[in-house]
């Protein structure tokens, strides 16, 4: 994630106390009822996404939930020092995982059609004060929702909103929550509906790149292994994965290193993996061009051509024997 121009509390609050447009694009208005985006290589249909108006801030309980240090200092910037955990450490971070995935499979169970992705960053935001734990998206870099969706033809970085959930659309639910000191990081993506053909196996195909980036994991493995496997799985089933889209390292901090690269490479200086790291591994897959332009609001990721992408997310260990997948 980029870095954003810093701003208080304060200002988030002044900013969006009314419902605010900010993730709204002026020139891009929402019907009730979106235009079928056809694909212009083959026969796919699925409803082109574009932004919707979004509700008020939520609350959340400041005096009663630790919160990270970018809540109240936006300036923070970028971790550059690489985490390697200790035993005490490691259990921090299994049990915030094992809490991000309960939010995340709960907050699944909320999708049919005609749900909004608002209403599924209610539901996952007040599952996260229920659980005393904050949800690590909340104002990090400007951003002011709990969680985010994206949705077809949006890669990633959706802002939940008030476009309700059409048959036929895929939706990738991320989670990331805080809960003491330390981040859990995992997202998937669902059908909702009847989705045609292609689209479940992209989100098939998504499922398995991530699965073959983690089975080459474990210490002593230069970090670029992840990139080949991912790679040699979409490329076989002819899918393409987005090459600056990437994985990071996580515990204390949302994002640090290693910075996981998903696409095979040839890096400058190549980083081995040592027990005691911890880093997600999202590969994001996708059925057309990888590339992708950032609307005004800072944040969401669209496709260019309008195609759709997948991706799955874990936050992963390295063990003395080979890795464990913290978020399962």
């Amino acid at each position: 994630m980029s870095s954003k121009v810093p701003r208080l509390l304060s200002s988030y609050r002044m900013l969006l106390k009314n419902g605010s447009k900010y993730c709204t694009l002026s020139d891009v208005t929402c019907t009730s009822e979106p235009k079928i985006s056809k694909f212009h290589y083959s026969r796919r249909e699925f409803k082109l996404v574009r932004p919707a108006h979004c509700t008020p801030l939520r609350d959340f309980p400041r005096d009663r939930i630790p919160m990270p240090s970018y809540v109240e200092n936006p300036t923070v910037g970028k971790q550059e020092e690489l985490e390697l955990k200790n035993e005490k450490q490691i259990k921090k971070m299994r049990n915030v995982c094992q809490l991000a995935r309960k939010i995340l499979d709960a907050t699944a169970e909320q999708i049919k059609v005609g749900v909004t992705t608002d209403e599924l960053d209610k539901f996952a935001h007040e599952m996260c004060i229920e659980h005393k734990c904050y949800p690590s998206p909340l104002f990090y870099n400007l951003y002011y929702k709990s969680i985010c969706t994206s949705v077809n033809n949006v890669m990633v970085h959706g802002i939940p909103d008030v476009r309700p959930l059409y048959s036929g659309d895929i939706i990738n639910i991320d989670v990331t929550i805080f809960l003491d000191g330390y981040h859990g990081d995992l997202s998937e993506t669902y059908l909702v509906g009847n989705v045609d053909g292609d689209g479940k196996h992209l989100v098939d195909v998504a499922r398995q790149c991530q699965y073959a980036g983690i089975s080459v994991c474990g210490p002593g493995q230069p970090m670029s292994v992840i990139g080949d496997a991912i790679s040699m799985v979409a490329e076989s089933e002819g899918l393409s994965v987005v090459p600056d889209i990437l994985g990071h390292g996580i515990g204390t901090y949302f994002h640090g290193p290693p910075d996981v690269i998903h696409v095979a490479h040839e890096p400058e200086e190549e980083v081995l993996m040592q027990p005691g790291m911890t880093f997600t591994i999202e590969p994001l897959v996708c059925e057309g061009s990888t590339e992708y332009t950032v609307l005004k609001d800072g944040w969401t990721c669209v496709s260019n051509d309008g195609g759709r992408s997948a991706q799955f997310e874990n936050t992963i260990l390295i063990t003395d024997d080979g890795a464990e997948v913290l978020t399962s």
